[in-house]
């Protein structure tokens, strides 16, 4: 319905490369909280970072839909793994649309890898609710000087660039935000301790800080003031991306469960022959297809040039809802075992819990979906 001979093409490799690569490695990936910096520069190899960059970018130039059949590939083999990809997606977008000459050049380095970015939004007192965001950026000559502070970022460990959302007029709220691209190994960047999350642990979490960071003038991405519409404007893809991840971690629970369910014995015969258990995974299934569906068509309504707002708000709140649910069916099965750290569904659970949270909550995506359907009719 959805996918054409190209798209299959590249399901396969990543398909191959999350069974092969990704998938062998999770369980010592989220035990030992590690970066995984081997497996990123082979997916960069790949062309698995940067899907939407164009070809005379230096990307392959894919469409929406072949970033979430990717995303949904790579999440099967580890969900911590698939937001690197997700990262350097919303990035590259953001460069591609927004920066100039001089700063598309960065594309190369970015979808190789040897430059690790942040995406740099939330703060203390400003999470869902981004017009609450105490960072400031002031004029410096032609440059910036750029204070503040930023909590739980995306490969703030790591990260070598920094695309920092600042306030860079107090009046104006919404109009008075900007984006600057930041070395982050700049005097006056410090970087917290590493966090430690209950999921997705090999993605990894940080605090920065920003005390007097001098920025020159090829620093602001895109129109000064025009910041937060140009996050905003990315919202849409970024949750198909968290959808697409969130029905890859549940499909690994359901390949889990249906071979454990086959294997294990209880009264005699495999517990699979049980209607119980028989429903758990039906329950999963139906549900894995109807997230995939969604997913394909926000990401489809996208690469048309539709107002997918709402289409994406929909696909990326059931998807994590339902992975959090469903990954927990996928713990039943398995019993006293799923339990159990080194089991796969007892990650999968943790990793889930996340799709509901980051990428703006399931509690937003509600009211978005609510705001779409009271202001275009519920036909649109």
């Amino acid at each position: 319905m959805f996918l054409t001979e190209t798209h299959v093409q590249v399901r396969e490799t990543a398909r191959n490369f999350a069974d092969t690569v990704i998938r062998p490695a999770a369980e010592s990936l989220d035990r030992e909280e590690r970066f995984p910096s081997e497996i990123y520069e082979q997916m960069a190899e790949l062309g698995l970072f940067g899907i939407g960059v164009p070809e005379e970018l230096g990307g392959p130039g894919f469409d929406t839909v072949t970033y979430a059949v990717v995303m949904e590939e790579l999440a099967r083999g580890y969900s911590s793994v698939a937001d690197q990809c997700g990262l350097v997606e919303l990035i590259c977008t953001l460069l591609v649309r927004h920066g100039t000459g001089e700063q598309k050049k960065l594309l190369g380095d970015v979808l190789s890898m040897r430059r690790k970015v942040a995406y740099c939004i939330t703060e203390p007192e400003a999470g869902t609710d981004v017009s609450g965001i105490r960072t400031t950026a002031t004029r410096d000559g032609d440059g910036w000087i750029l204070n503040g502070g930023k909590i739980w970022i995306h490969n703030a460990p790591v990260a070598d660039l920094g695309f920092v959302l600042a306030r860079t007029d107090k009046e104006a709220g919404n109009r008075g935000m900007s984006i600057f691209i930041v070395d982050l190994h700049s005097a006056g960047v410090s970087r917290g301790p590493k966090e430690h999350k209950m999921g997705q642990r090999a993605s990894q979490v940080g605090a920065l800080t920003f005390s007097d960071v001098k920025l020159g003038p090829d620093s602001l991405l895109g129109e000064e003031g025009r910041g937060f519409h140009m996050m905003m404007s990315v919202l849409d893809k970024g949750r198909v991306g968290i959808a697409a991840l969130a029905t890859g971690i549940t499909q690994a629970g359901l390949e889990a469960a249906v071979e454990y369910a086959s294997q294990r014995k209880q009264f005699g015969k495999a517990i699979s022959d049980f209607q119980g258990v028989q429903w758990l995974l039906a329950d999963m299934a139906k549900d894995i297809e109807a997230a995939r569906l969604l997913v394909l068509s926000a990401a489809t309504k996208i690469d048309r040039g539709e107002d997918a707002t709402k289409s994406c708000s929909i696909a990326k709140c059931f998807a994590g809802d339902m992975a959090v649910q469903r990954t927990s069916d996928a713990v039943q099965v398995f019993g006293g075992s799923g339990y159990i750290r080194g089991f796969e569904v007892e990650r999968l659970y943790r990793d889930a819990k996340i799709c509901q949270i980051y990428e703006g909550t399931n509690q937003i995506q509600r009211m978005i979906i609510a705001r779409e359907l009271l202001k275009k009719g519920a036909r649109s």
